[in-house]
């Protein structure tokens, strides 16, 4: 065995949720060419992988397709979203990946030696300012509840969705890895995926001042894949709980001021928009 086999999958058996397209498809390819065993959700066919139809809307639908999965699981790679006005949205794209998580372990199907991948937004930035409503929301377990909680509150959105993620990651770094799971997260920027290409305006456009200055186009797919599947490799043991800005700069460009134009967007998106007392 070489030192560079920890970056491989060889004999590991994985689940990509919301593997039909983009970067969840991306995300089951790349697995599988690196040698792992690939489960493949979503409720559209799949291409690569054993495919298991799933709607992450529903509980009984997600319990049904973990339960036909089975174990042993040795990542699971969380990658289906949905945009705004997509109806059950908090639940595609937190509430439901949350709920069967908490069933793969609870099952025994993801143990020691177990990591977990979110696909999560820069649009989630602002998780630290409004760890407190998060931090609330996550709270509530239950699926009903939570789901509730979210449309009581007018926090079912796209947005929301994705701070919840990362305060999420951030939380569990600490429980999951007293059993010996590890778990973390991308934040892409724009990337060019048929969600993103629906909502090209506001997805695709974004950040294009960047792009023009560096010479850059959005990322593809495979881009986004390659950081997420080495957070859940053997090489990055050592890595939990983080959620990394995968959107070639922009961000950091924009904390930092180097690109001006970036930096009251940047602001915006981290600041207490939810509203923490």
């Amino acid at each position: 065995m070489g030192l560079f086999d920890a970056f491989a999958y060889n004999g590991k058996r994985v689940l990509v949720v919301g593997g039909a397209t983009g970067m969840g498809a991306a995300v089951a390819a790349l697995t599988e060419d690196a040698g792992a065993d690939v489960i493949n959700m979503d409720r559209a066919e799949v291409s690569v992988g054993k495919y298991i139809q799933v709607d992450m809307s529903d509980k009984a639908s997600i319990e049904a397709a973990i339960d036909e999965c089975g174990g042993p699981i040795d990542a699971i790679f969380h990658c289906a979203g949905v945009a705004d006005g997509t109806p059950g949205i908090e639940r595609i794209n937190f509430i439901g990946h949350r709920h069967m998580l908490d069933r793969a372990i609870e099952k025994g199907y993801l143990g020691r030696g177990g990591a977990v991948g979110f696909i999560s937004s820069a649009a989630g930035l602002g998780w630290e300012a409004n760890m407190g409503v998060a931090k609330e929301f996550l709270e509530i377990t239950d699926f009903d509840e939570a789901t509730k909680w979210t449309q009581d509150n007018g926090k079912a959105d796209y947005m929301f969705s994705k701070i919840a993620i990362n305060v999420y990651v951030a939380q569990q770094a600490f429980p999951l890895l007293k059993q010996g799971i590890r778990i973390n997260a991308i934040l892409p920027g724009p990337t060019n995926t048929p969600l993103a290409r629906a909502n090209a305006e506001m997805w695709l456009g974004f950040g294009q001042d960047y792009r023009d200055e560096t010479g850059t186009e959005p990322s593809t797919p495979e881009e986004q894949a390659y950081p997420l599947v080495f957070l859940c490799s053997d090489a990055a043991k050592g890595i939990t709980g983080v959620t990394i800005v995968t959107d070639a700069g922009y961000v950091a460009s924009g904390v930092t001021e180097s690109f001006r134009a970036a930096a009251p967007v940047v602001g915006f998106l981290r600041g207490p928009m939810y509203g923490q007392e």
